[in-house]
């Protein structure tokens, strides 16, 4: 594809700049644009599907059965919630850096640090994705049946987001 110019500097955007500079004619300042207006698209993609799980979330301890849950189920309600805030807040962090930084030439440090929130905002959502399949199903079925489907869900997350992108990456080369 690329003559192997590539590869391993997919983790050092510095070693990416030559390849950029000869394939793409790019600068650096262009390239970091890029990058950004690339995550800034990702974000939104993940944002929109962490609020919906939130607000879903949020809405559970105004139902009337609610109150019924067994300590246990409230328990992976919380744990449930608590990650979903979580990442809603990491994954809309990089639009609060970009303010504080806006016009202070800062475009390769929040493009690096707002790349890293959005990892973990990513690996926070997929936790109350989980804990809310294990939540659903352990009230719906049974406990086993959530652990099982939860298990499932979090082998399906680890495949798609994590081992896909990787063997890509490698196969690549």
């Amino acid at each position: 594809m690329d003559g192997g110019k590539r590869h391993g500097k997919v983790d050092n955007p510095h070693a990416d700049e030559s390849w950029d500079a000869d394939e793409r004619h790019e600068t650096p300042t262009e390239r970091l644009d890029r990058n950004w207006t690339d995550l800034l698209q990702e974000l939104r993609v993940v944002q929109t599907g962490v609020q919906l799980l939130t607000g879903f979330l949020l809405t559970l301890p105004f139902q009337n059965q609610f109150s019924k849950l067994a300590a246990r189920d409230r328990n992976i309600y919380l744990g449930t919630v608590l990650a979903a805030v979580a990442a809603t807040c990491f994954l809309i962090a990089p639009v609060a850096l970009h303010r504080m930084l806006f016009r202070r030439h800062a475009r390769r440090v929040t493009v690096s640090v707002a790349h890293r929130l959005a990892v973990i905002g990513m690996t926070l959502f997929a936790a109350a994705t989980v804990g809310v399949v294990l939540l659903i199903f352990d009230v719906v079925r049974s406990y086993t049946a959530g652990v099982v489907v939860a298990i499932g869900v979090l082998v399906l997350l680890v495949s798609l987001w994590l081992l896909l992108p990787l063997y890509v990456r490698r196969s690549d080369r």
